[in-house]
C-alpha cells in the first residue's frame, strides 16, 4: 500500500459521541417539538458534529465527477457504445448534462476528472487531467487493472478531495461517467456484499432482458476468473473495478481524513463507498447516502453502512445527480441547526417537564 493511502487511512478519526450529544442538545432547544423535523434534524446534528461547531454553514459545495472507460464493454453489456463516455465528458464541460442543471440549482461547482477515458483530450478548459490508462482491461479475461493502477486511482481521489478541502469546500458530492461501469460496480457489490450477481446486476443504461442475463454471466465469469479477495479492497478494485470507482473511493477517504462530509450518489458511488468502508470502517461517520438507485446492487451499501437513503425518486442516471439533491437536504439541516431560534431567544415557553 502506498504511503499516501496509508497516511490518509491513519488520519481518519471517528466523529465523537460527545459532539453528537451536544448537537442534539442544541436541536432540542430550538422552537419546535423535539424530533419534529425528522431526518433534517439528524442531518444537521451529524453535520454540526463533524464540523465541531454550533454554527455550521454549507457555503462552498463541490461535486467530483470521475470519468473512465471499461474494457468489459467488449462483452456487450451496455445499451450504449463506449464512445459515449468522452461525448458525455464534453457535455459536462459545456454544462448541458443533468448534473450541471442540478448543481446550478444547489450552487455547487462540478469538477470533471478524466481518470481513465479512452479518448485523448487536448485543449479542454475545465477538465482535470488525471488519466491512468485509456480505460480498464476486459475483466472477463484477467484483472481490470494492475494493483499499482488501483492504488493510483485511490490516490487520485484522495488528491481531488484534498484540493477541494484546501480551497474551502464545506461538503463534497461524488459522481461518475463511464459506459460499462454498472457491470464493474455490480461485481464489486457482489464480492464485498457476499451476493450473487443476480442480486446486484441491473439494467444500467436500459438494457433488455437478454442483455441483462448476459451481464450477469459476464460478472460471474469475471469473479470466477479473477478470484478477488473480499478482505482486500484494493485487490477487488484491481480485479473487477474501474478507475472512476477507485477515484470515488479515494475521494471518500480524503474527505473523511479532512473531516469533510461526502454525499454519495447511486450504484457507482456506492461501490466506491463500499471499497472505502472496507479500507477503514470509520469513514462511515462522514458518508451521507443520497437516494436509492433503481440498480439492485446499490442496496449493498445501505446494508454495509446501516444507513437508509434520504429519498427514492426512481433515479439511476449517475453523474452525481442524487448527490446534488442530497447536498440540498444537508444544507437545509445545517440551516435549521444554525438559524432557527431557541426557546430562550424567541421568548417561547418550552414544554412542561414530564408532559
Amino acid at each position: 500500500m502506498s504511503e499516501l493511502i496509508s497516511k490518509t487511512l491513519g488520519a481518519i478519526q471517528p466523529v465523537l459521541q460527545s459532539d453528537l450529544d451536544r448537537a442534539q442538545e442544541h436541536l432540542n432547544s430550538l422552537t419546535k417539538p423535539p424530533g419534529s423535523l425528522g431526518m433534517l434534524e439528524k442531518l444537521g446534528q451529524r453535520y454540526a458534529a463533524i464540523k465541531g461547531t454550533h454554527t455550521p454553514r454549507i457555503e462552498q459545495k463541490s461535486i467530483l465527477v470521475f470519468a473512465a472507460d471499461h474494457g468489459v464493454t467488449e462483452e456487450g453489456v451496455s445499451a450504449y457504445p463506449s464512445e459515449v463516455t468522452p461525448q458525455m465528458v464534453f457535455n459536462f464541460l459545456s454544462e448541458g448534462a443533468a448534473i450541471n442543471v442540478l448543481a446550478r440549482q444547489v450552487a455547487a461547482e462540478v469538477i470533471i476528472i478524466d481518470i481513465g477515458v479512452n479518448h485523448q483530450f487536448d485543449s479542454c478548459p475545465g477538465l482535470v487531467h488525471r488519466k491512468i490508462a485509456m480505460g480498464t482491461w476486459n475483466m472477463t479475461r484477467g484483472p481490470a487493472m494492475s494493483r499499482q493502477q488501483a492504488e493510483k486511482a485511490l490516490e487520485t481521489g484522495i488528491h481531488s478531495a484534498q484540493a477541494c478541502i484546501q480551497k474551502g469546500t464545506d461538503i463534497l458530492g461524488t459522481g461518475d461517467m463511464g459506459i460499462g461501469n454498472s457491470t464493474s460496480a455490480a461485481a464489486i457489490m457482489s464480492v464485498l456484499g457476499g451476493k450473487d450477481p443476480e442480486e446486484t446486476a441491473g439494467r444500467g443504461t436500459g438494457i433488455n432482458e437478454d442483455t441483462l442475463k448476459k451481464k450477469i454471466k459476464v460478472i460471474e465469469r469475471a469473479i470466477e476468473n479473477n478470484q478477488p479477495d473480499p478482505d482486500d479492497p484494493i485487490d477487488v478494485l484491481a480485479k473487477v473495478g474501474g478507475f472512476e470507482i477507485g477515484g470515488i473511493a479515494g475521494a471518500i477517504l480524503g474527505a473523511a481524513a479532512g473531516k469533510t462530509p461526502v454525499v454519495i450518489d447511486g450504484l457507482i458511488s456506492g461501490a466506491g463507498a463500499a471499497l472505502a468502508l472496507k479500507l477503514n470502517k470509520k469513514v462511515s461517520d462522514y458518508i451521507f447516502t443520497s437516494h436509492r438507485s433503481r440498480e439492485p446492487g446499490h442496496e449493498v451499501i445501505f446494508e454495509l453502512l446501516d444507513q437508509s437513503p434520504l429519498f427514492d425518486l426512481g433515479m439511476r442516471l449517475g453523474e452525481g445527480t442524487g448527490a446534488a439533491l442530497g447536498i440540498s437536504l444537508l444544507e437545509a439541516g445545517a440551516r435549521i441547526y444554525s438559524e432557527m431560534a431557541t426557546f430562550q431567544q424567541a421568548g417561547v415557553t418550552d414544554k412542561t417537564i414530564g408532559s
